[in-house]
């Protein structure tokens, strides 16, 4: 983004068009270790692109060679590094975050405070370790997340609370003093709820049984042990990741209310603080695993809670924020969606109107787990069979609706009911009777109509 003619140089202070001279701040001082690795990335890169070059290469280098390398390497990665931390400064204005980097070619992002709709604050363990934090938002408008990587743990909650005022529209002089809003829990996933959940799940055995069996059999048919690592790494990887990474990056979730959206603190090894902003919620998906339903009514109904387990998913506009709770009690799951669709009650599993009978010849079998219930709040659409999936789409949030009918689909005389919301996502009411399909489409126009006249304001902290 072009430099704003108003900025000052390099230095402590730039004028600024809103309130005299603003303040430039740099990044922690741990942040060129960071980037100190960029030059050796490139490297890495290199050898991943072209491995069997980088292997020859590697053959020729002599003891002499590679300490002169390292001697040039390290230096240059250190200079490098200082030299990126030293020429990147950010700042607070009245109107804007302004992030300026660059050596050679300088570089100013200039983030409009009203268009801030989430900040996260990461902390991989290293930075942990530390004492510092990644500092991450969501602009309104952008696909990639801006960041101030790194700045020290009580810095970057302070200035994390700071944008927030400022996005609610405080005014910058009590902005600071605001100070970060109280929170309430609303929901604690517990860490043996979270490991029987993942054992419950079909992937979680399915990958790990991939990863058991292909590996043998490859051997057998090729006797090759190149071609049983390219098949096992990948594969142990994603079991790895199914099970293990899920725990470890879903350990201790914790959901709480706060004046601006719900935060979500999660993670064993790197610590991850996110917000949903309130208002921007375009989609909710309760997910129900077949195995989840069966063992999940017997623990509730012993623990009181009442309702199998469930996963709840999101769809923000502009955000990557996709779960709002990995696993949870049905009733629990129920209660915190109602925070964040105020004002939308989940609908009941016998409420769902399933498609004709005569939809079994478009769908044999999982016609069945097809279904569409419409209330005064929301479209909401189920999906599936073992592994169900209940999507509502409140009123106010449908962008566009649109009906769709193939030739066998005319044959037997149902449609399907598109409705798109702002997260460019669809939700889909599959193999409807066509004339309930036509009244479905009329309907939804009017309801989202209505839905955006009396929605509340997206605003935080109001």
């Amino acid at each position: 983004m072009a430099k704003d003619p108003g900025d000052g140089g390099y230095g402590g202070e730039a004028t600024g068009p809103e309130r005299g001279p603003v303040i430039e701040r740099r990044l922690h001082p741990v942040t060129p270790l960071r980037r100190a690795w960029a030059p050796v990335a490139v490297l890495a890169g290199w050898a991943v692109h072209d491995p069997d070059q980088a292997r020859e290469q590697l053959t020729r280098l002599t003891t002499t060679t590679v300490l002169i390398g390292l001697a040039v390497l390290v230096p240059a990665a250190a200079v490098h590094g200082f030299l990126s931390w030293w020429f990147t400064h950010f700042a607070v204005t009245d109107t804007e975050l302004r992030i300026r980097t660059g050596l050679l070619f300088r570089r100013t992002a200039h983030i409009r405070l009203e268009r801030i709709q989430a900040v996260d604050v990461n902390q991989p363990l290293l930075a942990r370790v530390a004492g510092v934090a990644k500092l991450r938002l969501d602009v309104i408008g952008t696909d990639k997340k801006d960041e101030l990587a790194f700045l020290g743990q009580d810095e970057a909650r302070a200035l994390r609370a700071e944008l927030l005022a400022r996005a609610a529209g405080f005014a910058p002089e009590t902005a600071q003093e605001v100070g970060e809003a109280p929170a309430r829990e609303l929901v604690r996933v517990p860490p043996r709820t979270l490991a029987v959940s993942l054992l419950l799940t079909g992937t979680t055995w399915g990958s790990l049984v991939a990863a058991l069996v292909v590996p043998p059999v490859l051997w057998l048919a090729t006797h090759s042990v190149w071609t049983v690592l390219a098949a096992g790494v990948p594969l142990l990887g994603t079991a790895g990741a199914s099970s293990a990474g899920r725990f470890v990056g879903e350990y201790d979730w914790t959901v709480s209310e706060s004046p601006d959206g719900l935060r979500i603190d999660r993670g064993l090894l790197d610590r991850t603080h996110e917000t949903v902003p309130p208002g921007r919620v375009q989609t909710v998906r309760i997910v129900e695993p077949l195995l989840w339903r069966r063992w999940g009514s017997l623990r509730s109904s012993r623990a009181g809670s009442g309702g199998g387990w469930v996963r709840v998913e999101l769809d923000v506009a502009g955000s990557s924020n996709s779960v709002l709770l990995p696993v949870a009690p049905r009733k629990v799951a129920e209660s915190v969606v109602a925070r964040v669709l105020p004002g939308v009650t989940v609908p009941a599993a016998s409420s769902v109107v399933r498609p004709p009978r005569r939809a079994r010849w478009c769908a044999p079998v999982w016609w069945r787990g097809y279904g569409v219930v419409v209330t005064d709040a929301v479209f909401a659409v189920r999906h599936g069979l073992l592994r169900r999936r209940l999507a509502l789409v409140p009123h106010a949030k449908v962008q566009s609706a649109r009906l769709t009918q193939g030739p066998w689909k005319r044959l037997w005389g149902v449609a399907d009911v598109h409705v798109d919301t702002g997260a460019n996502k669809t939700v889909t009411a599959r193999l409807r009777d066509a004339g309930e399909a036509a009244e479905l489409l009329r309907g939804q126009a009017e309801r989202s109509r209505t839905g955006r006249r009396e929605a509340r304001p997206d605003r935080w902290m109001a």
